[in-house]
């Protein structure tokens, strides 16, 4: 399709938090035109898990996950491997559940769902920049009332407006490959390594995504399985992988303002908090309700401050997260602490998922969890 010659919304990039974003403002009853330079289904290495938040906030878009092969996962199991033994800890979702599906698979939902709702999508439409007055895609000019930019962590929307100046900014390096294997648990695992981390998301009756993140951009999954030999056990006797290994960056990122003039960012255009959090998508979720919001009430400021108070407990979580990554010694004694009390796990885990504030968390939780880890 070829952008109209106007729009109310002007959507840069048709990944996950685009088409969200589109989405959101056809709900409000705005005409909405997605442009990207490539075509659905659009693939991205992740964990390809989905929190019980994530799963609620696009349920609340009208967007239902298991529409396509998904897997449901009750909670989250952390493993600690050390000289040979390992301590492992587990706690299933207060409310809800996650789910695990390949990226390909929810994207050609989404796009399902934003053709549906009367989103114009221009597949293979190029976007070669700005105006205050709209858009020039594909040579061609489009007038719109507002632009949002979701064109991920290289946002050229961002640049083109005057957005890139960042309060901290972080980067790790993540490869992902799926196997064709039965999952072995109901749980999401993620094992600890002496310098990386393994995510273990159930995609399909028949498959699990193995997901890596480290700090070092030449490691890779096959190396890095020497360190897990359990997980290791269950997928190489695999002839051959369900994908091949796709690599990619996982930022933690803030930004000073995510909105100018008639210009918004959304997703991993607007800031984003590493992976280990696997939050990505409950935040472009909630983001783009809170930017709809802000498009029907006619001004972006009150968008800024939902996008702030929406990152806070991921922001809070990861920063926890990447702390346990660089301190081995720490992360043992706080795992072996929850192992030894798995409430405290559990408190943890209903406080990343939006169960438990982090106020009560810390109150209820931090003295007992002082106590075990110096006693």
């Amino acid at each position: 399709m070829t952008p109209p010659r106007s729009t109310d919304v002007f959507v840069v990039g048709g990944g996950p938090a685009g088409l969200a974003a589109a989405i959101a403002a056809r709900r409000r009853g705005f005409d909405v035109t997605v442009a990207d330079c490539s075509a659905p289904p659009i693939d991205k290495a992740c964990g390809e898990g989905i929190m019980p938040d994530g799963v609620a906030a696009a349920r609340s878009l009208g967007i239902e996950l298991e529409a396509g092969e998904a897997r449901r996962f009750a909670g989250i199991r952390f493993c600690e491997a050390n000289a040979g033994t390992s301590t492992s800890v587990q706690a299933v979702f207060p409310n809800g559940y996650g789910i695990g599906m390949r990226r390909t698979t929810l994207h050609a939902i989404m796009a399902s769902h934003a053709s549906e709702a009367g989103v114009r999508l221009a597949w293979r439409t190029p976007v070669n920049g700005i105006r205050d007055e709209g858009v020039i895609s594909d040579g061609s000019f489009t007038r719109a009332r507002w632009i949002i930019g979701a064109d991920g962590s290289h946002s050229r929307v961002r640049r083109w407006a005057g957005l890139d100046a960042s309060q901290r900014s972080s980067r790790r390096f993540g490869f992902r490959r799926h196997y064709r294997v039965e999952p072995w648990s109901d749980l999401m695992e993620i094992h600890w390594g002496p310098a990386c981390q393994l995510y273990i998301t159930p995609v399909a009756s028949q498959e699990i995504c193995v997901a890596l993140i480290s700090r070092d951009p030449h490691l890779r999954l096959n190396d890095a399985l020497r360190h897990f030999p359990e997980v290791a056990g269950r997928v190489r006797h695999r002839e051959r992988p369900a994908s091949e290994e796709r690599g990619g960056i996982t930022a933690s990122r803030r930004l000073r303002a995510v909105y100018r003039g008639r210009v918004a960012l959304v997703g991993d255009a607007s800031g984003s908090v590493d992976a280990v959090t696997g939050e990505g998508l409950c935040l472009l979720f909630q983001q783009s309700a809170a930017l709809a919001a802000a498009l029907d009430a006619g001004e972006l400021s009150s968008y800024q401050a939902a996008h702030r108070r929406i990152g806070r407990r991921p922001e809070f979580m990861a920063n926890l997260m990447l702390l346990l990554d660089q301190r081995q010694r720490l992360r043992r004694r706080v795992i072996g602490a929850m192992a030894s009390h798995p409430p405290l796990f559990a408190g943890m885990l209903a406080m990343h998922v939006g169960e438990l504030s982090s106020v009560r968390f810390l109150t209820n939780g931090a003295a007992l969890g002082w106590r075990m880890l110096t006693s």
